[in-house]
């Protein structure tokens, strides 16, 4: 039986949210994850995780400068496939020792993921998984080999802010299910200022492209 999962926000008056995910297997296995959010890229994370039997997956990101949450809650349902690409995501970041989960690395953790339809759309256009990890050095950085990435790397800004679009966006098209990573990696290519759009740029990702890709969202599987 296929994964249900579940997305809610809860934003604050500055538009920088508190994230929750929820994900029930076949089997009601959980796992609850909790880190906090900062809008910096270099600020450092607090996280806590327990795995157990009966299992519900949690992310929660806090907002920085306002400590005010307003009560909005709007649940959303995220495929298996866009779950397991966040949690790939994290994994990537911390082999590359980024204090935080950005949207390159939401873009390795699709490619690292490898069955989404993000990841598989991608390949086809000629952006690999190893181009991507060398593009996204080249142009963040090489981590301090001392230093050591929180379990669960928070989401930087752009990165939220995609997930976000994504979620406005599936709402727009008036769609039902779950939302894919094509949605994702629609979101990312929209954030014009993030490191994901300047490497899908750098990598031959294209306003055509995309557009070929909204396209095709009616047929798209997670």
């Amino acid at each position: 039986m296929a994964a249900v999962s579940q997305l809610s926000l809860i934003a604050s008056p500055c538009a920088k949210c508190a994230v929750a995910v929820r994900c029930d297997d076949a089997a009601r296995s959980t796992v609850s994850i909790a880190s906090s959010f900062t809008p910096s890229r270099f600020a450092g994370a607090t996280s806590s995780s327990s795995y157990g039997g009966n299992t519900k997956l949690s992310v929660a990101m806090r907002a920085v400068k306002s400590q005010a949450v307003v009560t909005c809650s709007l649940p959303h349902a995220w495929s298996a496939r866009a779950i397991k690409t966040f949690g790939m995501a994290e994994l990537e970041a911390r082999k590359l020792k980024y204090p935080t989960t950005g949207t390159e690395a939401l873009l390795m953790g699709m490619l690292t993921e490898g069955t989404n339809y993000g990841a598989r759309f991608m390949r086809a256009n000629g952006i690999k998984l190893m181009d991507l990890r060398v593009k996204t050095v080249e142009l963040l950085g090489k981590a301090d080999m001392y230093y050591f990435s929180a379990e669960h790397p928070p989401l930087t800004e752009p990165a939220l802010a995609a997930l976000q679009w994504a979620i406005a966006k599936h709402k727009e098209l008036g769609r039902s299910g779950e939302i894919s990573t094509a949605l994702i990696l629609l979101g990312i290519w929209e954030q014009r200022e993030s490191a994901g759009h300047k490497l899908l740029s750098q990598l031959g990702f294209n306003d055509a492209l995309a557009s070929q890709l909204t396209s095709d969202l009616a047929a798209v599987p997670a």
